[in-house]
């Protein structure tokens, strides 16, 4: 602490500023270190891929021992005389992989590869959404583009193979969906489902 004068010859304290920078010390180091990603840590990371090539991607990260995701749905195709359904990627130019940092050249090298998704530097998927990917991967539902900010009402599967998901009903014509995000890529996907699937989130 330091002591000034005002212009009436009260004493005024101020804070020195050494005193500042270590007060924000204190208050900031803990809270970047426990934001930093350990690169000996494995983690999930998004991988943007050149296009339709994330099934090709997907197979040669698990050919050199990189454990890969890549959710896939079943879209409708409106050919000239008829509809066809086609097996998808959920979210287009992206598949999603599990390492550590510090193996990352092995998967920017990966040929189909474009980078690692991040603002400034590769970022960890949220555990939450690998989660929720992980159960619609093992469904390969019925699915369709969706507006990242697309709201609904909050509901819970309740039946099917998808119990326990949630997410926000989006009610279409002839069928309803349930909105899967992934908040890094800000992409979205509707996945279709019963009415009788899922009940209100209290």
């Amino acid at each position: 602490m330091k002591r000034d004068w005002d212009s009436r010859g009260e004493a005024v304290t101020t804070t020195c500023k050494d005193e500042r920078d270590a007060r924000y010390a204190q208050v900031s180091v803990p809270e970047i270190e426990h934001a930093t990603v350990s690169k000996t840590d494995p983690r999930w990371y998004a991988i943007q891929t050149h296009s339709r090539h994330e099934k090709q991607v997907r197979d040669r990260l698990q050919a050199v021992g990189i454990e890969p995701l890549l959710p896939l749905g079943k879209q409708c195709r409106q050919w000239s005389d008829r509809k066809v359904w086609t097996v998808l990627p959920l979210f287009s130019g992206y598949c999603f992989a599990n390492f550590a940092l510090a193996g990352s050249l092995a998967v920017l090298q990966t040929p189909g590869v474009v980078r690692i998704v991040g603002a400034l530097k590769p970022e960890p998927i949220p555990a939450e959404e690998i989660v929720v990917l992980q159960q619609v991967s093992s469904v390969n539902p019925m699915m369709e583009p969706c507006d990242y900010l697309t709201e609904g009402a909050w509901v819970e599967v309740i039946r099917g193979p998808l119990v326990g998901l949630r997410g926000h009903l989006v009610r279409r014509a002839g069928h309803h969906g349930l909105v899967i995000r992934a908040s890094l890529l800000q992409r979205a996907a509707l996945i279709q489902i019963g009415s009788d699937e899922v009940a209100p989130v209290q």
